[in-house]
């Protein structure tokens, strides 16, 4: 999710700017000239940019104009094209980054879309520095690419102004209201292919904000969450860390989330939107993971509570799988992680097409029930459940 700023908004300026165009071309057969692209033609500074700041969050537009481009004294229509920069490369290095505008404007005095502008401003930046608010005021660098306006992608004639500096210019991101994703995500040094592959962590069920995961970690193991594929947050995106496991928690490189002790871990992320409805602070517990069987499978009567006569033995590694005790009674499998002091209920999960299948409903009788007969099985005596928590596959047998 995207960070959110606030800022103190400055009266948006609107700096009149001095208009220059060519000389009529008076010959009575003019054709097209265009040995002057090269040349370029001129995007005026506003007289006023020195020493003032433009809000470009309230202001309507962005007032520029220019000298038209030199095709030969004939008045053809010109269509120009915005493009913005935040680095100041720009000025001499067409190839730095920039953005181009998606709204052009036929006249060589245009009202350029303040919003527009703002939106790359910031887009630019967050690319740039991804964990860096936008700062309150910057400079930003303009300039115009010009084309004859025959066809919507006519490139003819296309010709580029110089770049013009605006030294103080006001760019808010105005985030839409937060919301808690399906899934959190998690990648690292030993989640499945190390620092490629995503792994999806649930919620937990019945409680919005909270989501929960295993993963094994080497001693210096280090890994990143997100809230979606590639969003690659670290240490410093959490507001608080419990460590319930003596896992030994730090900051690693590139503020990874780094454990000084190897072992299983169940990482439980708790997130709270924040009163403005914009952005989410998110706090980490981090515990000793542990796994249950329960219900009629294990008693005939049924126990419905974390017992450690029922837990799965663990593997040495993420290479291994948890073994559960064998099965007593033929039966519905139920089984659970323990999350803190959660209901074993919440983070229940069933085997699915052998992969690991998370409680996502209120199940007052059965998966069966609840889900369908597919995400129901049926354990006999002697037989174990199997899981590959790396991987989330598991199987009965």
């Amino acid at each position: 999710m995207k960070k959110i700023f606030k800022f103190m908004l400055l009266p948006a300026l609107v700096l009149p700017l001095l208009f220059t165009s060519c000389d009529d071309d008076r010959d009575s057969n003019p054709t097209l000239d265009l040995s002057h692209v090269a040349d370029g033609f001129v995007l005026n500074t506003p007289a006023l940019a020195e020493n003032n700041t433009y809000d470009l969050k309230s202001a309507k537009s962005l007032k520029l104009t220019c000298s038209q481009p030199n095709y030969g004294g004939i008045p053809y229509v010109v269509r120009y094209y915005v493009q913005v920069s935040i680095d100041p490369k720009f000025v001499s290095d067409p190839t730095a980054t920039h953005t181009e505008l998606a709204t052009s404007y036929k006249t060589a005095e245009m009202e350029v879309n303040a919003s527009e502008v703002n939106d790359a401003v910031v887009a630019l930046f967050q690319a740039a520095n991804p964990d860096t608010s936008v700062p309150d005021e910057m400079p930003i660098y303009i300039r115009l690419r010009a084309v004859i306006d025959i066809t919507a992608d006519s490139n003819l004639g296309e010709t580029y102004s110089n770049v013009i500096t605006l030294p103080s210019v006001k760019a808010a991101y105005e985030a839409p209201d937060a919301k808690f994703t399906d899934n959190l995500y998690l990648i690292g040094s030993s989640i499945q292919t190390p620092w490629q592959s995503w792994k999806a962590i649930p919620k937990v069920f019945g409680l919005e904000g909270n989501y929960y995961g295993v993963i094994y970690l080497p001693a210096g193991g280090e890994f990143k969450w997100g809230t979606e594929n590639n969003d690659y947050r670290g240490i410093n995106r959490l507001k608080e860390i419990n460590d319930e496991a003596g896992a030994g928690i730090s900051a690693g490189e590139e503020q990874n989330i780094k454990v000084a002790n190897a072992g299983w871990y169940t990482l439980l992320f708790k997130g709270k939107i924040t009163e403005d409805k914009k952005n989410i602070e998110w706090t980490l517990s981090v515990y000793p993971t542990k796994v249950y069987i329960l219900g009629g499978s294990v008693e005939m009567s049924g126990t419905w509570a974390f017992d450690d006569a029922y837990a799965l033995t663990a593997p040495a590694d993420k290479n291994g799988k948890w073994v559960s005790p064998a099965f007593t009674a033929s039966a519905e499998l139920r089984a659970a992680v323990k999350v803190g002091d959660l209901d074993w209920y919440r983070t229940e999960f069933t085997v699915y097409k052998g992969n690991l299948f998370w409680r996502r409903y209120d199940i007052v009788n059965s998966w069966t029930e609840t889900e369908g007969a597919d995400y129901s099985v049926t354990t006999q005596v002697g037989q174990k459940l199997y899981i590959d928590f790396d991987n989330y596959t598991a199987e009965v047998k």
